[in-house]
């Protein structure tokens, strides 16, 4: 699909994100309380709603938001199937979310204590961030690596302001091989030690630099009160770390990464993030400077989406990275760090969800097309299922990603509800009479009832293919066109108490 046509807002010169972020204009402070999400991608958070049972009525769901207020956590319903119904947002925003992750089989909860399962069709949507973003690294020069999972503890002792912020959220290792270990071990909440450990290994000279590398890992931070995607105890991100020879090049790195999540955000999730530097108090803990981008959520709360930090020397002093420059002196590197992670999943959720469940953006979409195939007898089984496995054939050559439902032991109308509870932009329904006039019913998330139809759209392959692609494309673009103006209704730069900017510094 073609590129977006952003929409234009007050706020257009800071917010497009086919610009370049504006590295020397003033920036603006808003003050607002904290609201929503704290650290997924980067900084270590604080705050965030505990989990609550994945119940489907009303009466459960108000039990488990109190249980959820005193930090309690419980094990969600064991239930597999769909049952239909979810928590209006307007009555209970946080059920409604849950009851969305249980009901479109995103997730579950782990045996332990905030722990998250993720299950095939939400780790689908998290392969498609990983997929659009692995390019943009490897274009911008950043090669794919991995780190080890257990840091000694006295990596983490050597800067100290990052042991200061990541002590409480620690999981540490004492005993290995059934015996007490000479030194405690960190389960990695984030990489910077044993990456400067390595990097002072690798860097000798300026033809070393710049080194830029990034992994996709899991990490741990003992999180007290969690909520699936948004806040877990175990995540899986990925994470970027560069070293270069100068302040100018680490902090030009720092804004091109927030850059590339910006994009993405706009232009493959459809949320219109606002990227901006975080205050003093909310800079990751080890870094002089922390770019953020920030997103409002359908409850009017932002959530912190991504981070890019530019590290100067802190981690470099402390570890002794260091170059020999071109005139034969020895110079600590500058670094960054940057990072974007599973979070954003219960960003995209919570950003266009409504309450009929999950509504995807068709270009990170797993299945963006669903078939489903209507018959009574026998003989009008055999004419449809062959029309819907052309159907199928034609849409998938042209690179469209097509699901059939041709179970039957279901209803149609369970299906519809079914695969507009997963959040599927286009439904393709297929019947008898269909199959006589050549032609199709075609169905979108986003616009619901009759209104959303395209009735007797001709199955001829190249007319169908070029409506499907037409229609996904309106779709991307309305999802993003709805989330900007909900966002501009509830913002106005010229006062305080912007939500979305929420303790930090716009571009």
């Amino acid at each position: 699909m073609g590129a977006l046509r952003l929409p234009s807002s007050p706020l257009s010169l800071l917010l497009s994100p086919s610009t370049p972020i504006l590295r020397s204009s003033p920036t603006l402070r808003l003050l607002r309380p904290s609201l929503s999400g704290g650290g997924g991608g980067g900084a270590p958070g604080r705050g965030g709603v505990s989990a609550r049972s994945l119940t489907k009525d009303a009466a459960a769901a108000a039990a488990a938001a109190a249980a959820a207020a005193e930090g309690a956590d419980r094990k969600p319903s064991s239930s597999s199937g769909y049952e239909g119904s979810v928590t209006p947002r307007s009555v209970d925003f946080n059920a409604w979310y849950l009851d969305v992750i249980a009901s479109a089989e995103l997730a579950d909860y782990g045996p332990v204590r905030g722990t998250m399962v993720i299950r095939p069709y939400g780790y689908a949507i998290w392969e498609a961030i990983q997929d659009f973003l692995n390019v943009k690294f490897k274009e911008t020069g950043h090669s794919n690596m991995y780190f080890p999972q257990f840091i000694p503890y006295s990596f983490i002792e050597k800067e100290a302001s990052h042991v200061e912020g990541f002590s409480p959220e620690l999981a540490l290792v004492t005993i290995g091989g059934g015996k007490e270990l000479e030194e405690k071990l960190v389960v990695r909440p984030t990489s910077e030690t044993i990456v400067n450990h390595m990097f002072t290994q690798w860097i000798h000279s300026y033809r070393d630099l710049p080194l830029m590398v990034n992994q996709w890992a899991n990490v741990t931070r003992w999180e007290m009160r969690t909520k699936p995607f948004v806040r877990t105890l175990e995540f899986l991100w990925q994470e970027g770390h560069t070293a270069h020879a100068t302040l100018e090049e680490a902090e030009e790195e720092a804004l091109q990464m927030i850059d590339i999540y910006t994009n993405f955000a706009y232009e493959q999730a459809a949320i219109p993030v606002i990227p901006g530097r975080k205050s003093r108090v909310e800079t990751f803990a080890g870094a002089n400077r922390t770019y953020t981008i920030e997103a409002m959520m359908g409850d009017r709360k932002a959530l912190q989406a991504g981070t890019s930090h530019n590290l100067g020397q802190n981690f470099s002093r402390a570890f002794g990275t260091q170059f020999t420059d071109e005139n034969g002196q020895r110079q600590y590197v500058w670094q960054t760090s940057w990072a974007i992670s599973t979070r954003f999943v219960g960003g995209i959720i919570m950003a266009h969800g409504d309450d009929a469940g999950l509504m995807l953006p068709p270009r990170i979409a797993p299945i963006q097309v669903v078939i489903v195939p209507i018959w009574k007898t026998a003989d009008e089984k055999a004419g449809v299922l062959d029309a819907v496995a052309s159907i199928q054939q034609v849409l998938k050559t042209a690179g469209i990603k097509v699901k059939v439902d041709d179970s039957e032991q279901r209803t149609p109308g369970w299906k519809f509800n079914f695969w507009e509870m997963k959040g599927i932009p286009l439904r393709i329904e297929v019947g008898p009479r269909d199959v006589t006039n050549r032609s199709v019913v075609v169905s979108r998330r986003d616009i619901p009832g009759k209104p959303g139809k395209d009735f007797g759209v001709s199955m001829e392959p190249s007319s169908l293919v070029d409506h499907v692609k037409r229609r996904l494309e309106d779709i991307q673009s309305s999802l993003l066109q709805r989330a900007t103006s909900f966002r501009d209704r509830l913002m106005n730069p010229a006062r305080e108490g912007a939500a979305l900017c929420n303790k930090i510094f716009l571009f």
